[in-house]
């Protein structure tokens, strides 16, 4: 597994939107096993979108609760309730801020092996989840700070 350069703060790459992937193969597994290795290997890291690392592709790996996700075009289906608490992201060290997110999801994605997957998220699941797929979209967490919380 290699460790991938976290792509930080100002960087144009963060801002851009990532393209979907045609199909699951060996080059999108090692992809998403070197993101989730970078993500282990980060302290504080729950969660990684392709462009964060340089990639233009619709890649998320996340990790709540010791539970690992590799998600290939995650795209959130249903969002229900709201929830209002701190974030922070890898792409901008230093900045914590509170955010509205929903409270629960539902995505649906393809998995590591390309097999259609549906999540159900709660609570910090549901959080990351949204951070993560607004990153594949070219959103950053930073634009939706109601309160700096540093």
């Amino acid at each position: 597994m290699a460790l991938l350069e976290i792509r930080i703060s100002e960087d144009e790459t963060l801002r851009k939107h990532c393209r979907p992937v045609g199909a699951v193969d060996d080059r999108i597994r090692t992809i998403l096993d070197d993101m989730t290795d970078t993500m282990r290997h980060t302290p504080n890291c729950g969660g990684l979108a392709g462009n964060q690392v340089g990639i233009l592709r619709r890649l998320v790996v996340i990790d709540v609760d010791g539970v690992q996700y590799q998600l290939v075009n995650p795209e959130i289906l249903s969002a229900e309730g709201e929830q209002d608490g701190p974030e922070g992201c890898m792409s901008f060290p230093g900045i914590f801020g509170m955010v509205k997110r929903p409270k629960r999801v539902k995505v649906r994605a393809l998995d590591r092996d390309g097999r259609e997957i549906e999540i159900e998220g709660k609570d910090m699941l549901a959080r990351c989840l949204c951070h993560e797929i607004d990153h594949l979209d070219g959103i950053v967490f930073v634009d939706k700070i109601s309160r700096r919380v540093d």
